[in-house]
């Protein structure tokens, strides 16, 4: 059987391996390691193709002279040169509820198209089709915007869930190709490098587990993610080895070559000799150095554990640490307790983990070669480059990282989220007096989507050659409504009687000031005014009368040779027998009365006007009390005295002046009550006020308390 034959093309050095397949499962014949001559990689992506390109030669030629002719290479593309972006979709459930797990898969794919375009908005000369999207993890559920477990059959206004998605640009891809194409190789299979590494460490079983695995290399730490059987998530933070070792240099004064060299005595050396700029051999104990760079240690630590939380919205179950920057010292416990993990759920992990690889005699085990053997590893177990599918008769070729879905093709068709659904009716928005209404159209029906004919739902897996058809959904019903469906009054008219006379109260209905029968349709934009009459007022309103009737009552009066108008007098009305007020609401078959008290006596006038036409006092006469009146005002009418009963019109002239008499005394009491006074010559009596004596003209005053004594 051929050997196989892999590359890890990285930032500082091309890695090349040749692997064999034997029955125990594989064998590492022969490994190399060739330095770039220039900096032609720039954060996993190739900047300078023929650059990479010769070194890519150079190793296919020393290979080729120990082991035969290569063809067929097996490449990575590194994970630093991943993007992530969060994206977020909302659907409104106020008629809707979400009822079964496919509507929950499409508002998650809206959510990954929406990171895509979070993504794309930061690069103006990138269109949609230059990314595969290669994995994404839900951060969190929402309803009404607060966070939930599971949106199923949950009832509110809206339903959301923000996502964290992964996204490879096709540049990196065709970069690797264009170096391989030169260098006279083609492509056996491509990977990412985070899977190269989990193909051997992870294996499907495991990857039920929420595993991170952590790719520590020199320049960048990449990650990835397993959970629920597959790989959930990929980062990167550019933050690694070389951290550690410029700690080291400025720590001690090293060039940054003697650094990297000391770096790598301190995870098994008890004490280590250095040699810094100035020419001076120091020694000094490794645990003493480590003290040194431990702030640079601590940031490493904290920099991965905060991209892992982020990508994982939680610590994962285990973390495994793979490539040369994973033997730096303290680093696992520094991310234990970063991720709150047991400190044996954080390990490195080389190569003696690989039960069913072993190792030519000339190589030397390492962390640093778990990701050059996972991608040869990739060329057996996953041995093709791309899928293709049709999606709507458009062929599509698919980066095949993970497990396919339909979702994934429907993204990369360029699918968009509001096409797995109908579009819902548009809605009705207008004001009711004065409010604010928005009526919602009706949700549009989901698309259905086949695979091969097949109902299937956006989360089944797909295959090579696979044919998705989608039957877009119907479009929903726009708002409909007349103006009674909306308004909460009762508009049935109201028959009542006043004072004999039918009234019928109908609604009035006013669109956009022009008057509108209740049935009629309601157009978008519309001012509606609808007002139900159901007031005494109303009722007097629509028979014209009003509220200041005063008919048959006097408007003005001829007095003292001057002519003063006079206050009219508002109506009395009664409902069935019993007194109402304008403001009281008024029932089918009421029967209102309405009387008009009239001015028609001088008392009448007189009292309107404020004069008070007699003084009056109430005094207590002999243990009795007494109210004394006595007249203030003569009164003429037509140069006649009258009595203040007298009938008077506006012909008629009126005077009314102060009368000269005395005021109240003892002597006007007699006239209020039944006393006589004792006579005889024998007899005498005293009059008292207040226990005082008082003469019979002596004025009184109210409360006063009289009585005869007799003597």
């Amino acid at each position: 059987m051929a050997p196989l034959f892999a590359l890890d093309i990285g930032t500082r050095s091309v890695v090349g391996i040749i692997l064999e397949e034997v029955s125990s499962g594989y064998h590492v014949v022969d490994l190399e390691v060739i330095e770039h001559k220039e900096r032609s990689m720039i954060d996993g992506q190739i900047h300078n193709i023929v650059s990479v390109a010769s070194v890519i030669e150079q190793m296919k030629t020393l290979l080729a002279e120990r082991h035969g002719p290569l063809k067929k290479v097996s490449v990575a593309a590194a994970g630093r040169a991943l993007k992530t972006a969060t994206g977020k979709m909302s659907v409104d459930i106020t008629e809707h509820a979400l009822i079964n797990i496919e509507d929950i898969n499409r508002l998650e794919l809206g959510a990954v198209q929406k990171a895509q375009q979070e993504l794309l908005s930061s690069d103006a000369n990138t269109t949609e089709n230059q990314y595969y999207c290669v994995g994404y993890s839900v951060l969190h559920y929402l309803l009404d915007d607060e966070e939930i477990g599971s949106l199923i059959d949950q009832t509110g206004r809206s339903a959301s869930v923000e996502v964290i998605a992964t996204f490879l640009p096709r540049v990196v891809v065709e970069s690797l190709l264009s170096a391989l194409k030169r260098a006279d190789l083609e492509m056996e299979a491509l990977t990412l490098e985070p899977i190269a590494a989990i193909n051997v460490l992870i294996p499907q079983s495991m990857r039920r587990l929420n595993v991170a695995l952590v790719d520590i290399g020199a320049g960048t730490s990449d990650i990835a993610l397993t959970n629920h059987n597959t790989v959930s998530a990929f980062g990167m933070v550019p933050v690694a080895g070389d951290e550690i070792t410029e700690a080291l240099s400025s720590s001690y004064l090293l060039d940054f070559p003697e650094a990297e060299r000391v770096k790598r005595l301190l995870f098994n050396e008890d004490s280590v000799v250095m040699n810094d700029i100035l020419g001076f051999e120091q020694q000094f104990p490794t645990q003493e150095v480590i003290q040194t760079i431990m702030s640079a240690i601590d940031r490493l630590a904290e920099s991965i554990a905060n991209e892992i939380k982020r990508l994982n919205n939680t610590s994962p179950q285990a973390v495994m640490l793979v490539g040369g920057g994973s033997l730096t010292p303290a680093l696992t416990n520094k991310l234990s307790a970063a991720l709150d993990l047991p400190l044996q759920r954080v390990a490195v992990r080389g190569l003696d983990a690989l039960s069913e690889v072993t190792l030519a005699d000339h190589i030397i085990s390492s962390p640093a070669l778990v990701t050059p053997i996972g991608i040869a590893i990739a060329a057996k177990r996953a041995p093709i480059q791309y899928m293709s599918v049709t999606v709507n008769d458009k062929m599509i070729r698919l980066f095949e990282l993970k497990e396919m879905t339909v979702g994934d093709a429907l993204l990369a068709a360029g699918i968009k989220a509001r096409q797995l659904y109908g579009k819902p009716g548009l809605a009705l928005r207008f004001t009711l007096n004065g409010q604010e209404i928005t009526l919602p159209g009706s949700h549009g029906t989901p698309s259905v989507i086949l695979k091969n004919g097949k109902t299937v739902s956006s989360k089944d897996q797909i295959g090579n050659g696979d044919s998705i058809q989608l039957i877009l959904g119907e479009d929903g019903h726009s708002a409909q409504a007349v103006i009674a469906d909306v308004t909460e009054l009762n508009v049935e008219a109201i028959s009542v009687k006043i004072n004999r006379q039918t009234v019928v109260l109908k609604t009035e209905v006013i669109v956009n000031n022009e008057y509108q029968d209740i049935q009629t349709a309601i157009q978008d934009r519309d001012d509606i005014k609808v007002h139900r009459p159901v007031t005494l007022r109303d009722a007097l309103h629509v028979l014209n009368e009003g509220s200041n009737n005063t008919q048959g009552s006097l408007q003005a009066v001829m007095l003292n040779g001057k002519r003063v108008h006079l206050k009219s007098k508002p109506p009395v009305y009664s409902r069935n027998g019993l007194p109402i007020s304008l403001t009281s609401q008024v029932a089918h078959g009421d029967h209102i009365t309405s009387e008009q008290k009239t001015l028609t006596t001088v008392e009448d006038v007189v009292h309107e006007l404020g004069i008070q036409l007699t003084e009056q006092l109430t005094v207590a006469f002999n243990g009795k009390h007494v109210t004394i009146r006595k007249p203030r005002f003569s009164i003429m009418l037509n140069d006649k005295s009258v009595e203040p009963t007298a009938q008077i019109t506006e012909d008629d002239e009126l005077k009314v002046t102060p009368s000269t008499g005395q005021p109240i005394t003892f002597s006007d009491v007699f006239a209020f009550v039944d006393y006589q006074l004792p006579t005889g010559s024998a007899i005498s009596y005293k009059l008292l006020r207040n226990k005082q004596p008082i003469q019979f003209y002596d004025q009184l005053f109210g409360g006063d308390d009289l009585e005869i004594l007799i003597t």
